[in-house]
């Protein structure tokens, strides 16, 4: 056992098209430790999507090596160590919300009485213990997203893995999601890898923001944000708040603000 959720050295992702092979990504050395929240960000095609699929094993690296708690991706699959949830919440359509949320369980045999205790607990979880008997079209964007992100975390997986999950919604439902993130990272205790192209997002839910460079996408810097565990309203109009959110834009564009406006 190791208490690093994610650990990966040089890896690689190398496609090939008929043009030729593309390079998505290069020499990506990074470390996520067990209940640490870390953001993904970087311009679109610069491999944050795909190194977060190389994490849940749903494409395998070309180079390097890459292990979940101690574990090749593919057995961490198997031993269900992760939950995933995706920009679209994907609920099915003709289930509940409490249908939605049992599916991994059901598929996996865990019994009725065990599935109906557990759909309970997720519910309150994420606030929908009123409308686990509705259905997905019933629901506002937020609330699907709210039953996609209960439905990852249905099997107690100790990592939790988001392909901008709050990108298509408004940016009210948006910040009211984050920080219902923050509070359910913090009561079940999971790792999050989380893509985003929000540098504000990103601050306020992150532990450390990883800046990816323009494809082929290789870590440009890891900056710590030192925020501290309580991610309030009132962190986004704090000056250290401010501070960050300037530090991962500078890293992000590549040269500080101040000297890119003298130009």
């Amino acid at each position: 056992m190791t208490d690093l959720a994610v650990n990966a050295v040089g890896v690689g992702k190398t496609f090939g098209t008929k043009e030729g092979d593309v390079v998505a990504l290069t020499d990506v050395d990074l470390t996520v430790e067990a209940g640490e929240f870390v953001s993904l960000i970087g311009p679109s095609g610069c491999g944050k999507s795909t190194l977060l699929r190389l994490i849940a094993d749903l494409d395998s690296a070309t180079t390097g090596t890459l292990e979940i708690f101690g574990k090749p991706a593919k057995q961490a699959r198997i031993d269900q160590d992760y939950g995933i949830a995706f920009q679209q919440a994907g609920l099915l359509p003709w289930r509940t919300v409490g249908g939605n949320m049992a599916l991994p369980l059901e598929l996996h045999g865990v019994t009725k009485a065990a599935r109906a205790t557990r759909v309970t607990q997720l519910a309150e979880l994420v606030g929908l213990t009123d409308f686990v008997d509705r259905y997905p079209d019933q629901l506002s964007g937020g609330m699907q997203q709210r039953v996609a992100i209960a439905r990852a975390l249905a099997e107690q997986p100790r990592l939790l893995l988001m392909d901008e999950p709050f990108g298509a919604l408004d940016e009210m439902t948006r910040e009211y999601l984050q920080g219902e993130l923050t509070r359910i990272a913090a009561e079940t205790g999971a790792a999050v890898v989380f893509v985003t192209h929000s540098i504000p997002e990103a601050v306020f839910l992150s532990d450390r923001v990883v800046v990816m460079s323009p494809r082929p996408g290789r870590i440009t810097e890891i900056l710590p944000t030192n925020l501290g565990p309580s991610r309030t309203e009132a962190l986004r109009e704090s000056t250290e708040y401010f501070e960050r959110v300037t530090a991962v834009r500078e890293a992000l564009h590549g040269t500080p603000i101040e000297r890119a406006n003298e130009r």
